[in-house]
């Protein structure tokens, strides 16, 4: 009788401990869902967080994650106008260049949760035992669940920013869409994703699809895919309205498009449709904080008659002061309406 009370008692001392151990950790975890819809358990108070995903820094910094970051990549680091609003970030860990990722660096960091945007580089993070989430997304939809997302890892007053940010680019689209509906004519638009290649392009069921509709236009290209090769017969055969080219300037892209001989026929090159896309913070034109004004932007060039009355400059400039705490002057504005980056 005395051994079976013994082991009763030591029984039921386990179990305490265990389930009081349970309640400990439940304690001092909370769960967020990613934007694949996995739960991932995080700390209930996160300290450090190292994001890995390039457009996701300026979401991060743009709720107030500047001091809680410990490690960023290397695309950020090395922006200089970033790195200028939050010099903090400079002297941050670069454990990703954008191709090859040293988990040893990251590992140094002691992050509390990684960002990230690919899928192999987040299961090689959970092996390390470190929580990770994904924050990719390609459409209007996905920005908001990352916004959501990068809020609630932040904690706090951000996830207050982050309702404010995605409930003004619900009002954003929606007013947008209503200006052009009233248009007669959608003008097709070729997006470009950079001057280094005039044959990788924006397709179809991609984020940069999605701003060209929704600010009144249509894809000229139908096939589906982000940042795809195609031929240039294709481009040619598309014939497009508009051109748009990431990364560069208004005057660079014309001059770009025109010394090429299989484009400088199109009818975008000879009537002068040839745009550089706008780059603030981050680039407009895909996953970014600024996708917001990236519909007004191109609403206004795709439909002048229609958004005439709208103020870039001052959309522009109100933008950045309300979610980035700072007043950029005209003549800033002027270069990244025109596609220039500021240095």
């Amino acid at each position: 009788m005395k051994k079976l009370k013994t082991i009763v008692i030591l029984t039921l001392g386990i179990l305490f401990i265990f389930l009081g151990g349970s309640k400990v950790q439940a304690a001092s975890t909370r769960t967020v869902v990613d934007n694949t819809g996995k739960k991932v358990k995080i700390p209930k108070k996160v300290k450090r967080v190292a994001d890995l995903w390039h457009a996701n820094n300026p979401i991060f910094l743009m709720l107030g994650g500047e001091h809680q970051l410990v490690a960023t990549t290397q695309l950020i680091h090395d922006n200089d106008l970033l790195t200028d609003l939050y010099p903090s970030v400079k002297k941050q860990a670069v454990p990703f260049n954008g191709d090859s990722f040293q988990l040893e660096e990251l590992i140094k960091q002691k992050p509390d949760v990684v960002i990230s945007s690919d899928v192999s580089q987040i299961e090689t993070i959970k092996k390390a035992n470190i929580p990770a989430v994904n924050s990719m997304f390609q459409d209007f939809t996905g920005l908001k669940k990352t916004v959501t997302l990068t809020g609630a890892i932040i904690g706090g007053k951000a996830n207050k920013k982050a309702k404010t940010y995605n409930k003004q680019l619900d009002s954003d689209i929606k007013e947008v869409k209503q200006r052009v509906s009233k248009a007669k004519n959608k003008p097709s638009v070729l997006h470009i994703v950079n001057k280094t290649d005039l044959t990788k392009i924006d397709g179809k069921k991609t984020i940069v699809d999605q701003w060209i509709n929704t600010a009144g236009g249509k894809n000229a290209i139908k096939t589906k895919g982000n940042m795809i090769e195609i031929s240039a017969e294709e481009i040619i055969k598309s014939n497009p309205d508009i051109i748009i080219v990431g990364g560069t300037t208004n005057k660079n892209a014309l001059n770009l498009l025109k010394k090429d001989s299989r484009f400088s026929s199109l009818k975008a090159v000879k009537n002068k449709k040839v745009y550089g896309n706008p780059t603030g913070i981050f680039a407009l034109d895909r996953y970014s904080a600024e996708e917001d004004l990236q519909i007004w932007w191109a609403a206004k060039l795709f439909h002048p008659k229609q958004m005439k009355d709208v103020n870039l400059k001052n959309k522009f400039r109100d933008f950045y002061v309300k979610y980035f705490n700072h007043k950029f002057t005209d003549k800033q504005l002027d270069k990244i309406l025109s596609g220039e980056v500021i240095k």
